[in-house]
């Protein structure tokens, strides 16, 4: 349900301002809301973090950097189709500034209002949870937390005795795992949830020819997926399903998307900022001795070394074993990189590492050689970050992580950002992120 939320909203926008206009939902609007619905679908504007944060700053600004690139692209669209004359230009500004504001309103609205509307329509579903495990308890929170999903946990079968359920309640445990199909056909179950580990085969086995008399839906939640999963889908070869656990999400189609727009951009931005990298690199030149670009050695792709560029704001140029990030106040800073750092003007050479096919303007920050090593060694799933192209920028700098990670929580809570952006990448997500990038900039968080 949470995947139709924007576009729903968008289109319901469209009728409110077509009608409050005197204007009939004709074909141009049924054009339109078609390609609002193309554009928008499937996915959200609001990320599962601002869709939880009490702030609500959090989801204004996820939603104004969402639908900002559907209005421009739209409009572009239309400019080159010689199409916008047949639209009010009342009507599509009305639409244009009231669709934030409606879905501000939804997304605010829809997790408290849904549940309840469900409950008393009898249209909530009910769902069990094989297993009081861990998997299952994380499963049950989830699904409370996600009134967009409208489902409600009636409780929990498990083998083990009360007193080693820990922590549940005796109305929440329903019983054993031969209780549980006579509980679904006698109850009103609409979804069962098995979350066992797999070393319990055989008694998943028995339980799912227990459970073909009843008419609830089944899934499955294996204990694999505790762990951090990629891309994870189903596949099959020659017949044999296989499951991907962890998968770049550029492949097919969305690499070749991924690649067109990288080089385009980064052509485009290129050319337009060329005569501002000349005036940096004479800056740099006068304000200290040494090179106007600083190398250094990051891994890329599949954790293959690349060597990336930057405007040297510093008076010294590390790529060994061991490398210091730069500090509030440093002192190996000089007065005219410290202006470069704040306003991220350094990191402009890096345009050409897009074009060179080694970045991508939006992906996990690369680090320096020395601090992957020893990340690596600190955080599980580290190296994971490297199923794709190294960033200018990425989804943790977007999030408050931007500049130095003086503590090893810090960078797991920046490799956890990046991860997400693995799991959830979309054309439109870039464009959020690279929106978001101007605005953090233009605050200066965390540049020195």
């Amino acid at each position: 349900m949470r995947a139709t939320v924007d576009p729903v909203v968008a289109i319901a926008t469209l009728a409110v301002a077509a009608s409050w206009l005197g204007r009939g939902f004709d074909g141009a609007c049924l054009i339109l809301s078609l390609l609002v619905f193309a554009m928008t679908f499937p996915g959200s504007f609001v990320s599962a973090n601002a869709a939880a944060s009490p702030r609500a700053s959090a989801l204004v600004v996820d939603i104004v950097t969402g639908w900002l690139p559907v209005v421009a692209l739209l409009a572009l669209l239309g400019w080159a189709s010689r199409t916008l004359d047949a639209f009010d230009p009342r009507m599509l500004a009305a639409w244009a500034l009231g669709t934030p504001l409606a879905l501000f309103a939804a997304h605010r609205a829809l997790p408290l209002l849904l549940p309840k509307i469900l409950a008393a329509e009898g249209l909530q579903k009910v769902a069990v949870i094989a297993g009081a495990n861990e998997l299952g308890r994380r499963l049950a929170v989830r699904l409370h937390e996600d009134g967009m999903l409208g489902v409600k946990v009636a409780g929990y079968f498990d083998d083990r005795a009360p007193e080693r359920l820990s922590g549940l309640s005796a109305a929440d445990n329903l019983g054993s795992l031969e209780s549980l199909a006579d509980y679904a056909r006698t109850h009103r179950v609409d979804v069962i949830y098995i979350a066992l580990p797999m070393a319990s085969q055989p008694r998943i086995l028995k339980l799912l020819d227990a459970l073909r008399d009843t008419t609830a839906s089944i899934y499955f939640v294996p204990d694999i997926f505790v762990f951090d999963l990629i891309q994870a889908r189903m596949d099959s070869i020659g017949g044999l399903p296989v499951v991907a656990v962890c998968e770049t999400p550029f492949t097919g189609l969305n690499g070749a998307v991924k690649f067109f727009s990288d080089f385009v951009l980064s052509l485009l931005i290129l050319a337009l900022i060329s005569p501002l990298m000349v005036a940096i690199a004479i800056g740099v030149k006068l304000s200290s001795p040494g090179p106007v670009l600083f190398k250094q050695r990051r891994y890329g792709v599949d954790g293959r070394k690349i060597v990336v560029y930057k405007f040297r704001s510093m008076t010294v140029a590390e790529d060994g074993d061991v490398v210091r990030q730069a500090t509030r106040n440093d002192s190996r800073v000089t007065r005219f990189g410290a202006f470069l750092r704040r306003t991220s003007l350094d990191e402009l050479p890096q345009f050409i590492n897009v074009l060179q096919g080694r970045m991508s303007i939006v992906g996990p920050r690369p680090h320096a050689v020395a601090h992957n090593e020893l990340y690596r060694k600190l955080i599980p799933g580290y190296m994971i970050r490297h199923k794709v192209k190294p960033g200018i920028t990425g989804l943790a700098q977007v999030n408050g992580f931007r500049g130095e990670t003086e503590t090893v929580e810090k960078m797991k809570a920046r490799v956890q950002f990046d991860l997400e952006y693995l799991r959830n990448w979309t054309p439109l997500l870039d464009l959020q992120i690279i929106l978001k990038t101007i605005w953090v900039v233009l605050r200066k968080d965390n540049a020195y």
